[in-house]
């Protein structure tokens, strides 16, 4: 079997596809490398590198490797975290700004543990429950695989439009009238939550910056409603739309955790939310 050493080695070089530059990134030099990557061959009994041509390449066995050793070095690395999580007091708890920070210090002096807040980006806070950097996070509709999840509040959306927008001068929209508009993209998420499948508007990493490529009339945007209480600017209109998906706001934690304290922080955060509805 290949060692864990062999494999991060492996990947380096591969990903290069230059001994000299991988060898430079792993701080080693040249020569172990080379004789590291002929020992790993030997074990596997197969090519990983076709060394006859101008430069160097990957088998198809190489190929696979590349793609399988991802997923073995990424479960040690989720692993890892894990461990030194169940070692340090307290919870990590994650959010993106916005809505759901705004539920956590509304709920913050009352969690009957201690945690720890790590403000995360749009999209973020699934993978981070996920390989271990949270133990649990407060965030939007998310990909429900491998999580546990308890829903804490629901809210309307509206139409963010730039001022002066044909739109802007009606006072009700429906989901279908912003169609054919372009929609902002999150990192690969789609932004837009209604009707197309795929935003066609430019990426955004932050409400701020969401709103900024609204006011320029980039695009439109379906945003919680109490986002567009908190802004309220001059080159932005919003306007209802009443058959628009609710904004939803999730507690997330990895499927099948055992920790009670986990467990007694959901239970308190769901009564609180609960109260405060």
């Amino acid at each position: 079997m290949p060692e864990i050493r062999e494999l991060r080695y492996f990947r380096a070089v591969a990903e290069d596809l230059n001994i000299t530059h991988a060898a430079a990134r792993l701080g080693i030099a040249q020569p172990p490398l080379s004789r590291a990557m002929r020992q790993l061959e030997r074990r596997l009994g197969v090519a990983l590198f076709d060394r006859t041509g101008p430069r160097l390449a990957l088998t198809p066995a190489g190929e696979t490797l590349l793609k399988e050793s991802a997923v073995v070095l990424g479960a040690l690395d989720t692993a890892v975290r894990h461990t030194r999580h169940s070692s340090a007091p307290g919870l990590v708890v994650t959010a993106k700004p916005g809505v759901a920070t705004e539920l956590l210090h509304r709920i913050r002096t009352r969690l009957p543990s201690e945690v720890r807040i790590v403000v995360s980006g749009f999209g973020e806070q699934a993978d981070m429950v996920r390989d271990g950097r949270a133990d649990v996070a407060v965030a939007a509709c998310v990909d429900g695989h491998g999580l546990d999840t308890e829903l804490l509040t629901t809210e309307p959306r509206v139409a963010a439009l730039p001022a002066g927008h044909e739109l802007a001068g009606r006072e009700v929209l429906s989901a279908a009238d912003l169609v054919a508009e372009p929609a902002p993209r999150v990192a690969g998420h789609g932004h837009w939550l209604g009707a197309r499948d795929r935003p066609n508007g430019p990426v955004v990493r932050d409400s701020a910056q969401l709103l900024e490529v609204v006011a320029l009339g980039q695009g439109v945007a379906l945003v919680p409603a109490s986002l567009a209480a908190r802004n309220v600017r001059p080159d932005v209109t919003y306007r209802p739309v009443p058959d628009a998906p609710p904004y939803r706001t999730l507690l997330i934690w990895r499927a099948g955790s055992r920790s009670p304290e986990l467990r007694r922080f959901v239970r308190a955060v769901t009564r609180i939310t609960t109260a405060s509805a």
